[in-house]
């Protein structure tokens, strides 16, 4: 595929590779240090993202809400109430972005990048929330059969969720992914597979027009259960990184970029996110005969190259540790590592 095409499908959030981990280009390394504050800059991208797609969800919202009215589709109510819910997941992010500016200080040494973390569980609770009201609804209307009217009104408002939730989508999956925001990639996810439920809803209505009137609740039921696997998969990404897991790719990247400097052999690496920024302690084993000059250039050669690995790291801790370190703390991924370069310490 060319290079336009892949930016267009990656644009769209559909591409190839995975970037919810820090990313890799040996041609052009995406570290530069400037004068702009980092977090401004990323926070900045996110309240734009947010913000526009508020606007995009409240009117899609609206517009469906006047046709939920018109026809009584408990499959239109359902969609319509969780496209109010993921329009108020806005405000929680908006907030975590904007005291994600605020510098660090002596209370809060790291900053208040954790902040996003806790925005992510209060979406998690609001799409929740909407599940349950979407499937009581549902059920009622199971147990409580209606008649569905204005078919065509109701097919135009589930086709008018689907383009208002992608066109979310591709806004919040793709800033997403710029700034590194685990919450904001995946509340791109959750409009994208509302897009997706909004489509249920025109299968609900020819299902009536075909003569089954209970085709409606039971899409309802349908895109309920699809709200409840939004939840189920938001959580645990969230969850992942308020309990300062990553993704297997970040300590592979963190080797990788090792291996590109002379004597920089990792004993031990951890690394967390906080908020959308990557913060990383590594040790490596340390030559006693070596000068202290020496071992200060591959720990700074290893600094630079682990901040052109990783776009999304904000702080490198590096240390040398002695073999007697190696013995008290040994790493489950030395080994592998020892034989990837081919010797054994």
């Amino acid at each position: 595929m060319s290079g336009f095409g892949a930016r267009i499908l990656d644009w769209l959030g559909f591409g190839s590779h995975d970037h919810t981990g820090p990313g890799h280009d040996h041609g052009s390394h995406g570290h530069t240090h400037g004068v702009i504050d980092a977090t401004i800059a990323t926070t900045d991208r996110g309240i734009w993202a947010i913000k526009w797609s508020f606007v995009i969800l409240a009117a899609t919202a609206a517009l469906q809400m006047i046709v939920v009215v018109l026809s009584g589709s408990v499959a239109l109510l359902a969609d319509t109430i969780h496209n109010i819910g993921d329009a108020t997941t806005a405000i929680p992010l908006w907030i975590a972005f904007m005291l994600a500016r605020r510098k660090p200080s002596r209370t809060f040494t790291y900053g208040l990048g954790r902040v996003e973390d806790l925005a992510g569980i209060v979406i998690v609770l609001i799409i929740l929330f909407s599940a349950v009201v979407a499937g009581y609804q549902a059920i009622d209307r199971l147990m409580n059969p209606r008649a569905v009217t204005h078919l065509g009104w109701l097919t135009a408002a589930g086709i008018v969720g689907f383009l208002g939730n992608e066109a979310v989508a591709v806004f919040r999956i793709r800033i997403g992914r710029e700034i590194n925001s685990a919450a904001l990639v995946a509340d791109g996810y959750h409009a994208r597979t509302d897009g997706l439920t909004s489509l249920a809803v025109v299968i609900g209505a020819i299902g009536v027009w075909l003569g089954l009137p209970l085709a409606d609740p039971v899409v309802g039921l349908l895109i309920t259960v699809a709200i409840f696997g939004i939840v189920w998969q938001s959580a645990r990404s969230v969850l992942t990184r308020m309990l300062d897991g990553v993704e297997p790719g970040v300590m592979a990247e963190i080797q990788h970029a090792a291996a590109h400097v002379r004597g920089a052999h990792i004993v031990d690496a951890k690394a967390r996110w906080i908020g959308h920024k990557l913060h990383a302690d590594i040790a490596i084993a340390a030559d006693e005969t070596l000068p202290l000059s020496e071992a200060s250039k591959i720990a700074a050669a290893l600094e630079n190259e682990l901040f052109e690995h990783m776009p999304a790291l904000a702080a490198a801790n590096i240390r040398f540790s002695t073999r007697l370190d190696e013995r008290k703390h040994p790493h489950p991924h030395d080994r592998n590592h020892d034989e990837h370069r081919g010797h054994r310490h």
